[in-house]
């Protein structure tokens, strides 16, 4: 039976997105097509589409016999998660052609990491790249010469836009196809102590260097919990890749058994599909209300990134859905934290998926009411427990045949997965703060119990750089809460502000009390100080914290859910105007200038794309 609080949460997003959510539901079926899509272009249309390819294909898609899947890909060899992805294309149209369909690379999308341009000018644009990889995968598919699409991507805003542009598209059938985690380097404790003692300038950049080398040392997606791995656990407990293929490591006979059984099923869910396995899966089925909020409960029962709190409610709005963050709270009130992966624990992704991975995860939220099963998933069977199953290779057989098999029923360290009647705590440890200064969210998993309440001082500051000038002048030997604005999406496009991270976490380590306020994001890894993010209003829309002042006392209370300027009316000051961008910001920024015009708040999903015209204003649109 489904928890009392997961189902009045899932009527209240029905009933709230009743009507957008028909109006798209009625333009995705308006769009649907008997037969391959291809036919209903003209020869002129089809010859230029099939010039390049080889006999066969060419042949298949002159006939228009067989379905054609597109292939919307990030592969870039810069960034360690995407390099495998060189791969791919080339065994997916093998795959596709063993089981009857051509495949074409449709079309590619910027795979750009925070990891790299972290405290860079180029983290301006990180969040903005989330809806220009919507655009870029809207602009492949639309040709419409495909009856089913795969993605290939990963990380943080590769994920989420591809996602986004998937439900524009939502009636064809659309399925993701993961690279998979690099192997454990040292441990991430370790690599955080490093970072810490080079804070405190007790370590050496070559230490550091070294420390960081030693984490980022294959292909593959990093191996903490962060936002390219929360994005994941969401593709599968949201039904849009193959049950346990989040975590199998790349360049592996099982991956690349994966990559093809990926290709085969998107055949089979095409319109065009024959045989007993033959099930037509546009996007539009699989992304609903439930399964949205299917992902919202993944992403608390397993402590995950915080950006998800933006990225959900745009991917959500693709598909007709309206969430909110009270959504996310309620949520979070009653879904306990069953996993403890770095940052909220010790032990990286590698340790989860060999103590029972998704198939346990979804085993036990399923088994307590947390997860709903009715919905529809791109493996098909028997809705989301199919999903309690994980994949072996088939050593006997053809290169695209994966066996699947039940998934551990108990966890193999208690230390890292757990159960929903002995969790590492109650909750989901994301809390919703509003207050005097508005509204925004805390990862609380992470933070020690006992450094929750912080009421200091305000360091008022509106760029990164300049609390690490205070730090290095020995300045911050105190309590305070850093209010960081200026940083949200109008501003500068919202970066994130993990850089901060290890000065902060130094302090709190020497007993200092010491919190975070900004309109701005931090990373994926944050957790270890209290850090009120994504402030809305931001500054640059009137918000009340653009009004706050150095000295002021500020109380950040996650407990009690509440953010606030203590014994001063904000209303009666004139709000700060944003101080004028640096030289440097006139070059690549200003590219991205009308998009920062429009975004929208970061509960409304940061998004610079243009509405569906059945959906309600955003929070935030003027």
């Amino acid at each position: 039976m489904t928890h009392s609080v997961i189902k009045k949460v899932t009527d209240r997003i029905v009933e709230r997105s009743k009507k957008s959510r028909e109006g798209y539901l009625a333009a995705c079926e308006a769009q649907m097509r008997e037969g391959p899509r291809r036919k209903r272009l003209s020869e002129g249309n089809i010859a230029h589409a099939s010039a390049g390819c080889a006999v066969l294909e060419k042949t298949e898609l002159l006939g228009a016999k067989w379905p054609n899947i597109g292939i919307v890909t990030a592969y870039n060899d810069m960034l360690s998660a995407h390099q495998p992805f060189e791969r791919f294309p080339e065994l997916i149209r093998h795959a596709a052609r063993r089981n009857g369909a051509t495949a074409q690379v449709a079309g590619g999308v910027p795979a750009m990491c925070d990891g790299v341009t972290q405290g860079r000018e180029g983290m301006e644009l990180s969040l903005f790249s989330r809806d220009n990889i919507a655009q870029g995968a809207a602009i492949a598919l639309s040709h419409d010469m495909f009856d089913a699409a795969i993605y290939l991507g990963v990380c943080d805003k590769i994920v989420p836009g591809q996602l986004i542009a998937a439900l524009r598209f939502g009636w064809i059938p659309q399925i993701f196809a993961p690279a998979g985690p690099m192997p454990s380097g040292i441990t991430n404790p370790e690599k955080a102590r490093v970072r810490q003692a080079f804070a405190a300038g007790e370590a050496t950049r070559a230490e550091l260097l070294a420390a960081e080398a030693a984490s980022y040392h294959a292909p593959g997606t990093c191996t903490f919990y962060g936002t390219a791995n929360t994005n994941q656990m969401l593709m599968e407990v949201m039904g849009m890749q193959l049950p346990g293929s989040s975590f199998v490591h790349p360049n592996t006979p099982l991956r690349d058994a994966l990559t093809a059984q990926t290709t085969r099923r998107a055949t089979q869910i095409t319109s065009l599909a024959k045989g007993d396995n033959a099930a037509f899966t546009p996007a539009c089925n699989v992304i609903s209300e439930k399964s949205i909020v299917n992902g919202l409960v993944g992403l608390m029962a397993t402590g995950g990134s915080t950006n998800l709190t933006i990225h959900m409610a745009a991917i959500a709005r693709a598909a007709g859905i309206i969430i909110d963050w009270d959504d996310y709270a309620e949520i979070s009130k009653a879904v306990p934290l069953i996993c403890k992966i770095y940052p909220n624990g010790i032990m990286d992704v590698n340790h989860f998926h060999a103590a029972g991975g998704m198939a346990y995860l979804i085993r036990e939220l399923l088994d307590g009411g947390l997860l709903q099963e009715d919905v529809v998933t791109v493996a098909g069977g028997n809705g989301l427990r199919e999903y309690t199953k994980e994949p072996m290779k088939n050593l006997h057989a053809e290169a695209d045949t994966v066996l699947w098999r039940d998934g551990p029923t108990e966890s193999l360290d208690k230390e890292i997965l757990t159960t929903v009647n002995n969790p590492m705590r109650p909750d989901g440890g994301l809390a919703l703060l509003t207050g005097n200064l508005g509204r925004a969210v805390m990862k609380v998993s992470a933070v020690k119990r006992e450094n929750w309440l912080v009421e200091a001082p305000a360091i008022v500051i509106e760029d990164q750089n300049e609390l690490i000038a205070m730090h290095k002048a020995g300045e911050l030997e105190r309590d305070f809460v850093v209010v960081l604005r200026f940083q949200g999406p109008r501003a500068n496009g919202m970066p994130e502000l993990h850089k901060l991270t290890p000065i902060l976490g130094l302090l709190q380590d020497k007993g200092f009390r010491v919190a975070m306020v900004t309109d701005g994001r931090m990373s994926g890894a944050s957790g270890k100080i209290p850090a009120a993010i994504h402030m809305h209003p931001e500054a640059l829309m009137g918000g009340a914290i653009a009004r706050v002042q150095t000295g002021d006392i500020v109380c950040v209370d996650p407990e009690n859910g509440s953010v606030e300027v203590l014994d001063v009316d904000l209303s009666t000051r004139t709000p700060s105007q944003q101080p004028s961008q640096p030289q440097h910001a006139a070059l690549g920024m200003n590219m991205f200038a009308a998009q920062r015009a429009i975004a929208t708040d970061a509960e409304s999903g940061a998004s610079t794309l243009g509405e569906m015209p059945w959906m309600p204003a955003n929070r935030e649109c003027s």
